[in-house]
């Protein structure tokens, strides 16, 4: 099994483990679902002569758990919210160029504005996707959004309750659908697609509230401390198109709100292998424009920065969001110039390479990283821990834009948790 693989596997298992925390609770405290979905919409162009799409036309198949219980804290805090398993076969509107997706995409939901309506929902799915059909130079060339058979994906959606009868929900959506591979081979522009769908939801009886109506939380907060060491990878360039290491270590410190909200403080520090080998050779860029740094080449391989970190605490699932600012990432320049130009022929049959343009916009991304992703925790958070480990599963970008997944390994360290009435 690949590195990729191990990633895309490690990502699945923790966002299962909402689900398995779900499952340990009594049946007379929640009930089931399932939901069969028919989404219709658009595939949204990824380059430049893009091969063209009919309409995008997606069957999706839902398992979930309505969770009534207060057992755990983090459902308590969160309104009770809905988990569960998505299956999907996936049809983007050109099945020679584009084909289809089959996906598996574990997926919480929320309900929204509930002081005024019982009806809207905010459905948030991660997971991954086998795409049957990728890019290829010679006979799929202008497929520059899809390069691997496995990807990530995303889908965002809006629900609404239109009529319910008996224990069967009729619904509306409206949402967004995403996949890309995360920088891990190029050309890698992702899909993307806006889609409007139709579904009915078969609910099973609601056996009991009883745990719901009686059980509640005081207020709490805990100070905590983290590491954590990361493993990752991605590839440089389409030129430079093999797939090689970036290391990372990060410290943290924060705030646990309510055992359920964490945020936090760190610094993050990132060796790539990619950004070395290119130094070390003395490549046409660093050559011709930085030829100090041959000698140096683990200093201009290297990034740190600080970020702000948020949490959501799930029992032993946290799912993750950090931002920040990058102090030091000299090498982005070259990486920047790189893969945002493009060459042609000229009249006399050259090569003209034309570099990607040093603009405000290159200087935002260079500033802004960003890390979404999702960690499994040995011990649950629910107990509010000294002392607890995890393993984590996480996309690293450049402001939106992808550079490299991650697999990561991370320790926290808590004070004494506070108590207070509310």
């Amino acid at each position: 099994m690949s590195y990729y693989v191990k990633i895309k596997v490690a990502f699945c298992v923790a966002f299962i483990g909402i689900c398995c925390t779900v499952q340990g609770q009594d049946l007379e405290e929640t009930s089931t679902y399932m939901a069969p979905e028919l989404l219709i919409g658009k595939t949204l162009e990824a380059n430049s002569n893009f091969p063209e799409t009919n309409l995008q036309t997606d069957f999706l198949f839902s398992i979930g758990k309505h969770n009534l219980t207060n057992r755990s804290e983090w459902l308590y805090r969160l309104n009770h919210p809905r988990t569960g398993l998505t299956l999907g076969v996936i049809d983007f509107g050109n099945s020679e160029k584009i084909g289809k997706a089959y996906t598996l995409m574990p997926f919480i939901e929320f309900g929204v504005l509930k002081k005024k309506t019982n009806r809207l929902n905010l459905h948030i799915g991660l997971g991954g996707s086998y795409m049957d059909t990728q890019y290829d130079s010679t006979s799929n060339p202008f497929n520059n959004a899809i390069t691997t058979q496995l990807n990530w994906s995303f889908r965002s959606f809006f629900y609404y309750d239109v009529y319910r009868l008996n224990h069967v929900d009729f619904r509306v959506g409206l949402g967004y659908f995403h996949h890309s591979n995360g920088h891990t081979q190029l050309p890698n522009q992702g899909l993307n697609s806006l889609l409007a769908s139709v579904s009915a939801k078969f609910n099973s009886p609601k056996k009991s509230q009883k745990a719901l109506e009686h059980r509640e939380f005081e207020s709490s907060h805990q100070t905590y401390f983290g590491f954590r060491t990361g493993l990752g990878q991605n590839v440089l360039s389409e030129t430079f198109n093999s797939k090689k290491e970036v290391y990372s270590v990060a410290i943290s410190a924060g705030k646990i709100i309510n055992k359920t909200f964490k945020f936090g403080l760190g610094f993050h520090y990132r060796f790539y292998e990619h950004y070395y080998d290119y130094v070390k050779n003395g490549e046409a860029l660093v050559a011709d424009q930085e030829p100090g740094w041959i000698d140096q080449p683990y200093r201009y391989a290297t990034n740190y920065g600080v970020f702000l970190s948020s949490e959501l605490l799930l029992g032993h699932v946290g799912f993750e969001f950090d931002i920040g600012y990058n102090f030091y990432k000299p090498f982005y320049k070259i990486d920047w110039q790189l893969n945002q130009g493009y060459d042609y022929q000229n009249g006399n049959g050259e090569t003209v390479v034309v570099l990607g343009v040093l603009d405000d916009y290159y200087k935002l991304k260079k500033s802004v990283p960003a890390r979404l992703g999702l960690k499994y925790y040995l011990i649950s958070n629910d107990k509010a821990p000294q002392h607890n480990v995890y393993i984590g599963a996480h996309i690293n970008a450049n402001l939106g834009q992808a550079d490299f997944s991650e697999l990561s390994l991370g320790y926290n360290f808590r004070l004494q948790l506070k108590n207070k009435k509310n």
